[in-house]
């Protein structure tokens, strides 16, 4: 009975799995620096930045309190907004952030595919009958054709 206790009281007071501490670059990496440059705080190459430094000394002290990654990103977004994120979250608005594309290159590819199946099909098709001209001197010739030859007889002598 005691060691039940010993081991629901560990599992109690341990953190879950999902919940581990996340790493110093993992969390960098997360941030987007805001000095303008367009990378993330780990990835910031200005010496002496005016943003990724006070980022990185903001990230210890979140660490330091023993906070989980959502936890630290949340207090980050909350005290610069959500631009500060490296990559938008997948809830509200920013939801179409993340399907569009995919359903931009699927759509895309079905109309590729259905305009590449209607041309090779198009290609199968038998040629449409060819009229042949017919001889001169034929009884089938139009009144024009036949004013037509009788100028070109008058012509040619």
């Amino acid at each position: 009975m005691l060691r039940l206790a010993i081991v629901l009281g560990l599992l109690l007071v341990m953190p879950a799995a999902g919940a581990e501490a996340p790493s110093f670059q993992e969390l960098e990496e997360s941030l987007t620096c805001q000095c303008g440059c367009g990378l993330t705080v780990h990835s910031c190459n200005h010496l002496q930045c005016p943003s990724a430094i006070p980022l990185r000394q903001e990230i210890r002290a979140q660490m330091e309190k023993g906070l989980v990654k959502d936890a630290i990103l949340q207090y980050f977004a909350d005290k610069y907004g959500e631009k500060i994120l490296s990559s938008p979250t997948t809830t509200g608005f920013n939801l179409t952030a993340w399907v569009v594309p995919f359903v931009a290159i699927a759509l895309g590819s079905m109309f590729v595919m259905f305009t590449l199946f209607r041309w090779r099909r198009g290609k199968r098709r038998p040629a449409a009958p060819v009229a042949v001209p017919q001889p001169a001197g034929d009884p089938a010739l139009s009144a024009h054709e036949k004013i037509l030859e009788r100028e070109l007889k008058q012509f040619d002598s």
